[in-house]
């Protein structure tokens, strides 16, 4: 029996196997009904098999209330038919403009495996029983400084912070520590998927899926 991903496609009378979902998607005359999302999850198999550090960090792109872009690296924790998702403290200076500018574009690049995926479209913050759930996964010791960071903003020093976190964590003491209300995540729902992948002599090969409705249209692009 052939794996699951494995496609079979009938040629001139002989039925071809396409071993992967990537050759599918680089096969200009086989790219019917391919799942853009289905094409990311072996990718990103792929990458946690050869990554060294953190294969689900992610460049986020967010603009401020000027319409300038801002990007930092945060990391993918979860995801699902929906979109892709990520968490973060909504006072922070993303969240914030995120709440004034509900849209972002992400990338992620696997260098030892030489490709990228592009995506972007309308943010949405994920439910309070979601945010609760990946929070619960985290260290005490990493949801406690959660709560005790103003992130972003301005602080006297390091050990002004160390001394905030210390006192939080003696308030606390043995008992659990609750997700504040302002710390939560944001899906991304992407309107555009975009596969790259290096090629010799800057020969890419570049397929972006755009949303049509419930479904997606592709296209080949120029590297």
């Amino acid at each position: 029996m052939a794996p699951d991903n494995v496609q079979f496609r009938a040629t001139k009378g002989y039925t071809k196997m396409l071993q992967t979902l990537t050759e599918r998607l680089f096969d200009d005359g086989d790219r019917s009904d391919l799942d853009p999302f289905a094409v990311f999850e072996e990718w990103f198999a792929l990458a946690k098999d050869v990554e060294p550090n953190d294969p689900h960090a992610m460049a986020l792109a967010t603009v401020d209330e000027d319409g300038l872009p801002d990007v930092r690296m945060v990391l993918l924790n979860a995801r699902d038919e929906r979109g892709f998702c990520f968490f973060t403290n909504f006072e922070s200076a993303k969240g914030r403009q995120l709440q004034a500018n509900p849209k972002a574009a992400m990338v992620m690049h696997w260098k030892s495996l030489r490709r990228q995926v592009r995506m972007r479209g309308p943010v949405e913050p994920v439910s309070p029983a979601e945010a609760d759930a990946y929070f619960a996964t985290r260290h005490k010791n990493s949801r406690i400084a959660s709560a005790s960071s103003k992130q972003s903003r301005p602080v006297a020093s390091r050990a002004v912070m160390l001394d905030e976190v210390a006192a939080l964590a003696a308030m606390i003491g043995e008992g659990e520590a609750p997700r504040p209300e302002h710390w939560s995540g944001y899906r991304i729902v992407p309107t555009s998927i975009e596969f790259w992948k290096d090629g010799e002599f800057r020969l890419h090969d570049r397929v972006r899926f755009t949303r049509q409705g419930a479904g997606w249209a592709s296209a080949r692009l120029y590297p």
